[in-house]
């Protein structure tokens, strides 16, 4: 019905209406009771019928009378029961409400947010996640090589020295060091200033829950004495490794000097405190933590993996051995090692922007019915070793490249993948600089989504998905990208067997206990040092100790070197000339002279300091 059709209509009605009748406001009724509505109701229906059989004097309604003076009392009788605000503007009557126009460019307007939101979900579902998530990935960070990253040697804030400080009284506490009782720990002699700040501060959900220094009364200096809550699952929240189990089972199972030879034995040609700063960092500058860890570290390379007296000491030339001269198991085991640095299944070849080695995994030439775990892991152990004596200052970390191009699920192994971030997360700490996952195909996205969950939350901010070489550009400079990866360095991967004869040297026990006892004088001296360095950190004698301990640190990197040959068998990167005596790499042969590798010598020698950048 028009609205001019019920104007005309308006106009015959007679002059006695029941509209006439004063309607109550909607306030009223919202404030009267549900009997007072009722009774107000009643009477209304019963005016009506009174008004139809005799109307009462009204005044007409005039033609001129407003539609909107009709229709807002029953708009407000009608909506009395709402709590809802309503307009003071008329409605429109339900037949204009619900025409067809009105209807049509209301869907009208929803139609566009319709379309965008169904393209929106589309496409989120079509999106490769491994693709997304590298897009998400931030890109390398553009350092220089030249200057030493935060909380490292070289640079250090006075909380994080005083932190140094502390865990090396620690390690000298346990490891029975003459004069680490006399003051081993700074608290009145430390430096003016701020408090520590909260960044390096353990989260309070990581509170201490125990204490490794308290002394025992009647037992000798050496002794530790540990408190371990017994109703927590475990003294630390994190320690998925049982490394507090193992420190504790450390403690009572080794001398005190023991102890201290094993950790000095993984000390190689870095500054000591580069080691346990790594432990420091890993733990956010938690002294006792680290202190856990480090001793479990060194368990597990003394006690299970057998790192310098196996798997060091042999190397390839002794699985080449093994495979031809050892029993069933020891033959198995030989060649499975060997097969796996012949094929190149990982390699270390390079560095990236940042001045670190980069270490390729052709994931594709993995297969899990190739090799047993233990070859798996012992190989996995000698590339990271290598990979350690790589590393050229300031860069402390390696760039780890998974190659998967090619990758099908018969690739796929989880336990070497879960020995892997154990390596990183619990044995050796801050030594993984970037994961980059590179040519991922579309299967790998639900392996990625299992692994992820493994990872500690630092380790996994360090995976990056690149696809094709532009994705490796932004880590890689273009000129070290080998071809195999589209890149543009004319290096491809080939084996180099081991050398009769390359290993004589460590046949020669009486010059090599000669460099180890001189070895050992420079442990003790470093040691004495850094207890007059404790005891008085900002005293004239405390620099001076300080500065002698740099000293005392740049000998035992030469001395490394020169011992190395009698400790380390030669590898495939030492007959290739990459490692250099003395401790240089040169990766693009940027020296240009003959290289000698162990007692195989090529020419007349190189000098390692020209090529220590390469």
């Amino acid at each position: 019905m028009s609205a001019r059709s019920i104007r005309s209509t308006a106009a015959q009605l007679p002059t006695t209406s029941f509209l006439a009748i004063p309607a109550p406001t909607s306030r009223s009724l919202c404030q009267a009771s549900a009997g007072t509505r009722q009774s107000l109701a009643t009477t209304l229906r019963h005016d009506g019928e009174k008004s139809s059989n005799n109307p009462p004097a009204v005044r007409p309604i005039p033609a001129s009378f407003p539609l909107s003076r009709l229709i807002k009392p029953l708009v407000e009788v009608r909506g009395a029961c709402q709590t809802r605000p309503y307009s003071s503007e008329p409605r429109l009557l339900s037949g204009t409400c619900h025409s067809r126009p009105v209807l049509k460019s209301s869907l009208d307007f929803l139609y566009l947010p319709i379309v965008v939101s169904l393209l929106a979900l589309v496409t989120w579902a079509m999106q490769d996640p491994l693709s997304l998530e590298s897009s998400l990935s931030a890109p390398a960070e553009d350092m220089s090589v030249n200057v030493e990253a935060p909380g490292h040697v070289g640079n250090l804030t006075p909380e994080q020295e005083e932190k140094l400080r502390r865990l090396w009284s620690a390690i000298a506490k346990l490891c029975g060091v003459e004069g680490a009782g006399d003051n081993g720990t700074t608290t009145a002699d430390t430096s003016p200033g701020s408090p520590v700040p909260a960044s390096e501060e353990p989260d309070s959900s990581q509170k201490r829950r125990f204490s490794l220094f308290r002394r025992k009364q009647v037992e000798s200096p050496t002794s530790v004495a540990v408190n371990v809550d017994e109703n927590k699952e475990g003294a630390d929240d994190d320690d998925k490794y049982g490394q507090t189990k193992q420190f504790l089972k450390t403690l009572a199972s080794q001398t005190p000097e023991t102890i201290r030879e094993t950790i000095w034995s993984m000390v190689k040609q870095d500054h000591p405190d580069a080691l346990v700063l790594r432990f420091l960092r890993a733990r956010k500058w938690d002294v006792d933590r680290a202190l856990v860890m480090l001793v479990s570290a060194m368990n597990w390379r003394f006690n299970e993996m057998y790192v310098d007296s196996d798997i060091m000491l042999n190397g390839e030339g002794g699985a080449v051995n093994d495979e031809v001269n050892g029993d069933e198991d020891t033959k198995k085991l030989g060649s499975e090692f060997m097969y796996q640095c012949r094929v190149g299944k990982c390699f270390l070849h390079g560095t990236d922007k940042q001045g670190r080695p980069i270490c390729v995994v052709r994931v594709r030439l993995h297969k899990q019915s190739a090799q047993s775990a233990e070859s798996l892991e012992r190989y996995t152990v000698f590339i990271i070793e290598t990979a350690r004596l790589m590393l050229q200052p300031p860069a402390t970390t390696a760039t780890i490249i998974f190659d998967m191009t090619g990758f099908s699920l018969a690739n796929m192994d989880y336990h070497p993948v879960k020995f892997m971030i154990q390596c990183f997360e619990a044995n050796y700490p801050e030594c993984l600089g970037a994961i980059l996952v590179h040519n991922a195909p579309w299967v790998f996205q639900g392996v990625w989504r299992i692994i992820r969950g493994w990872l500690d939350p630092v380790v996994a901010a360090k995976v990056h998905f690149t696809n094709y070489r532009a994705g490796l550009e932004e880590y890689i400079d273009p000129s070290h990208i080998i071809k195999e990866l589209d890149g543009d360095e004319d290096w491809e991967f080939k084996y180099s067997e081991p050398v009769p004869g390359e290993n004589d040297k460590m046949k020669d026990t009486k010059t090599r206990d000669r460099l180890l006892t001189a070895r050992a004088e420079l442990y003790g001296k470093f040691e004495r040092e850094t207890q007059a360095w404790i005891r008085s950190p900002f005293s004239e004698e405390g620099k001076r100790a300080k500065a002698e301990r740099d000293k005392i640190a740049e000998q035992l990197h030469v001395d490394y070197w020169e011992l190395d040959p009698y400790l380390r068998s030669r590898s495939q990167y030492d007959r290739t000339g990459d490692i250099l005596p003395g401790g240089g790499v040169d990766w693009y042969k940027k020296a240009g002279g003959p290289r000698a590798n162990g007692n195989a010598v090529h020419g007349n020698g190189s000098d390692a300091k020209q090529a220590s950048t390469g």
